[in-house]
This record gives structure tokens, sequence and C-alpha cells, in this order.
């Protein structure tokens, strides 16, 4: 089983974040931009629901009123526009449109625009940088179908979309593994422990002991292998916290150093004050070098080298 990834991965994305202008005032802003070469390894899919449910460019903002998404779609809040007209019925059609096209194009994630009333997630007001009444309407249906998101805004910090890269190509990857032997699964989480680790301590401490005691029964039905499978996706999808990536950077980094002789400039212990920036050149420096020597980096397991 080969730690490897050879297709691009598709990638669903809010199209106001992806260059077009089609925010209600007819604004937008291409943050993917700011992932330099990385952009070029995906498959972009840009979607609107507000677009899409015909209100068009200019258009009056609009807000969720009387509860959050998911109440929207059990019919218990409406969407008015900032002329008290209601828009549900169209924002419906809009957001299910967006939703068939995400699925058609068959995304391994999708990237939104926090602090929309559509696609916002934790966020649904940009005013004063209030909460609103999270998640948006379009953010309901993703989280309802258990879809891999990201904020647009991590894509301009360079470590939050290191974070968010290669947790993401380790999602997929052990998404698209068949687990059907004790073997396999232990081969799984034999490559991925390590970050898990660095992600959840004490959650993927506990998916050991439950780990270990599936593989002492005598025979594993395809329903607990899946558990498994769905417990390590879960995990993959919680962001990192800076201190934890410093903490294993730096353990990860010396044990190449020792073991395998890999030397990388400028990488620090995690108590030296740094900017993000320069953490972000430290993992990259090291994913680099190991991966030319054919090298197993702890941090970023699997290695993602997509077809052209």
């Amino acid at each position: 089983m080969e730690n490897l990834l050879k297709r691009k991965l598709r990638i669903g994305i809010s199209a106001c974040q992806f260059g077009s202008k089609v925010r209600y005032n007819g604004k937008g802003i291409d943050l993917t931009q700011c992932l330099g070469r990385d952009r070029g390894q995906f498959i972009w899919t840009p979607v609107c629901p507000e677009i899409m449910s015909g209100m068009g460019v200019p258009r009056a903002s609009i807000k969720l009123s009387g509860g959050d998404g998911f109440d929207f779609w059990r019919g218990k809040a409406i969407i008015k526009n900032k002329e008290g007209k209601n828009k549900s019925e169209v924002i419906k059609s809009g957001a299910h449109a967006c939703l068939e096209t995400l699925e058609r194009a068959n995304i391994d994630a999708y990237i939104f625009m926090e602090g929309s009333p559509s696609c916002g997630v934790y966020r649904t007001s940009l005013k004063n940088q209030r909460l609103g009444n999270p998640p948006g309407v379009f953010g309901a249906l993703l989280l309802d179908r258990n879809i891999f998101l990201i904020s647009s805004v991590d894509l301009q910090s360079p470590i939050r979309w290191w974070d968010w890269k290669r947790r993401l190509v380790a999602f997929v990857w052990v998404k698209e593994q068949n687990i059907c032997s004790k073997d396999s699964l232990k081969e799984i989480w034999d490559k991925i422990k390590y970050v898990l680790y660095e992600l959840h301590e004490e959650e993927t401490t506990k998916l050991k002991n439950k780990f270990h005691e599936v593989l002492k029964k005598e025979a594993i039905d395809n329903v607990e292998f899946n558990k498994i499978k769905e417990d390590f996706l879960t995990l993959l999808r919680k962001p990192a916290e800076i201190e934890n990536i410093k903490k294993y950077l730096w353990k990860n980094y010396i044990d190449l150093k020792n073991k395998e002789g890999i030397i990388v400039e400028n990488v620090f212990e995690p108590h030296i004050l740094r900017n993000m920036t320069h953490i972000a050149e430290e993992l990259l420096g090291v994913e680099k070098e190991a991966r030319k020597a054919n090298l197993f980096f702890k941090s970023s397991p699997i290695n993602y080298k997509p077809d052209r």
C-alpha cells in the first residue's frame, strides 16, 4: 500500500472567492492566487447559490431570519433581502443547483466564503464580525452531506493552507483505500497515526485503544472496518493547533536528521519565536527534502503527485 495519491483532487469553491464578480455588490476576489503553484494542482468547480437562484448582480443583500440554515431547510427560517422580500424559494433552487453541480464534479472538498448567509458555515454575517445564524443555507447542505470543508480565509495563511492540504490529501487517500483485512487496516494506521496524534492526541489515543480491540477479534466484518475508517476521516477534518504543528515539525525533523541524515537550514525548535510564513517555509523545506530522498515525513504522511 503506497503512501501516494496520484490523481488531481477536485475542489469546489464559492465563486466569489475564485475571482468571479458575483457578490451582491458586484465584487469578488481570487484567493486561490495566494496558493501560488499549488493552484494548478487541483481541478476547481466554482459555484454561487445566489447567482444560481436567478437574483443577478448587483442585487439587494440577503440575511437569514428566524433561525439557522438547518432551520431554513425544515421550514422554520426564511431568507429575506434588504428590501424585506422573501427569497426563500429561489435560494432553495439555487442551493440545490449548486449541490447538483458539485456532485456531478465529484468534488473531494469545498472551500466556502465565511460570513455569507448562503455559503457561510460558522458565521453568516460580515457586519462587525458577528456570527449571525450559522450555518448558512448552502452551508447547511454541505454539512449535512459531510463534505470536507475549508474556509477561504485560510488560503491567505501559508501555514493554515499547508495544514489543510496535508490533511485533505491524507483524507482522500484513506477514503479511497479498500479495507478488507486486519493487515490493510493496520497498514493504513501505521501511515497516518503520527499526523492523527499531532492533530488530537487524546482522541487518537482513544481511537488506538478501540483499534487494537478490533484487531483482537478473530473475525471482523466490513461494518467494523468502515467504522474505524470513518473515525480516521473524522479526525483528519479537524485543523491542527499552531503550537502542535511546531512541536511535531521539530520532533519529526530531528527524527529524519538523526536516522536519515536529512538537513534543512533554518528549522527551529518550537519555543523559538518566528512568524507564520517562516514556519510554513520550514514545513515545506523538510517535506521537500524528505520527498526528494523518498523518505517518510510523519507530519505529512501521504505524498501528493498529481498527474499533469
